[in-house]
């Protein structure tokens, strides 16, 4: 039977990992509202590139880059995206169990994956998955050149042939308790992206200088219609799109990256949370049962001495 001294060490040890855990939570509490400003700073770049890119490919007979070329998808590449710690509750088991399960529907596709992230690095490479790259240490600072970087090589596999579909599977941020899991088609790049409503409906651009704007549906920041600028291009238009098609996929991994790394600070945020308060539940436990053994110690002393007392009397 545990005495008191052993309830009081255990009392000590878990409120030893409560400090910890409500140390864990408030820096994952300010790496995410860092992480939701990154995401809120980005959408004007992804939406005037998306905007640009439009017109642009309004302004062609015929839209033609290797990132947009469609072929039968003999090999598919998978991004997987998970983070370099753990203790964020099913975080990284779950993007690692759908990725998996990708790989195993695909395993006639020659399949391959680009780890983001120590955890989906070793379970990968410890089952035998190939892996074209790796990336470590990404979502505790997301940075604009590792997604370029990234993005580089996954359009130097695409155009070279390598792979013939890219995917990636990762957490999309909703809220601080909501993480959806996500399988979304990186290349080749969707046609329906460069179509706006205008076009759709069968309008033309106006010339170029004529300073004309329409209108097309709303996008990543979905606060409204954004208008298709009638830009002035110096440049000639196939080599201004084949310059912007790259960095409509480096904003792409970008936004990739930061929706991973807000997810994967929200998980955390909400384990150390529900940590903490099982630790406080499990004290106030501890110290109950303490307590009864102790006030039985005391009856107990009583009992022998008011026996005592009784005998010495008799």
């Amino acid at each position: 039977m545990p005495t008191l001294l052993d309830y009081r060490r255990r009392i000590r040890s878990v409120k030893s990992t409560q400090q910890i855990t409500r140390a864990m939570k408030f820096v994952a509490a300010a790496k995410l509202r860092r992480a939701q400003e990154g995401v809120f700073a980005a959408r004007p770049y992804a939406r005037e590139i998306l905007r640009v890119l439009r017109s642009a490919a309004a302004r062609m007979e015929v839209a033609v880059h290797p990132l947009l070329e469609r072929r039968p998808e003999e090999r598919v590449l998978v991004v997987v995206l998970t983070g370099d710690r753990s203790l964020c509750g099913a975080f990284n088991a779950n993007v690692i169990r759908r990725a998996t399960a990708f790989l195993q529907e695909n395993a006639s596709k020659n399949p391959q994956a680009i780890a983001i992230g120590k955890k989906g690095r070793d379970t990968l490479r410890k089952r035998g998955w190939k892996l074209a790259g790796e990336y470590l240490n990404v979502s505790a600072k997301v940075d604009f050149l590792a997604a370029k970087d990234i993005a580089a090589k996954i359009a130097e596999l695409y155009a070279a042939h390598e792979v013939d579909a890219v995917y990636a599977v990762y957490n999309e941020f909703k809220n601080v308790l909501v993480q959806k899991l996500r399988t979304e088609k990186l290349l080749p790049i969707d046609p329906g992206v460069l179509i706006s409503e205008s076009s759709q409906t069968g309008e033309k651009p106006a010339a170029s200088g004529a300073g004309r704007e329409e209108s097309l549906p709303k996008d990543l920041s979905s606060a409204g219609d954004t208008l298709l600028v009638d830009y002035i291009y110096e440049e000639p238009i196939t080599e201004i799109f084949d310059a912007l098609v790259p960095r409509y996929l480096e904003s792409e991994v970008f936004r990739v990256l930061l929706e991973s790394a807000a997810a994967e600070h929200a998980a955390r945020m909400t384990a150390m949370d529900s940590a903490t308060r099982n630790a406080s539940e499990l004290i106030d436990k501890l110290t109950l049962e303490m307590n009864k053994i102790r006030q039985a110690s005391i009856t107990k002393e009583l009992i022998e001495i008011v026996s005592g007392a009784a005998s010495a009397t008799s």
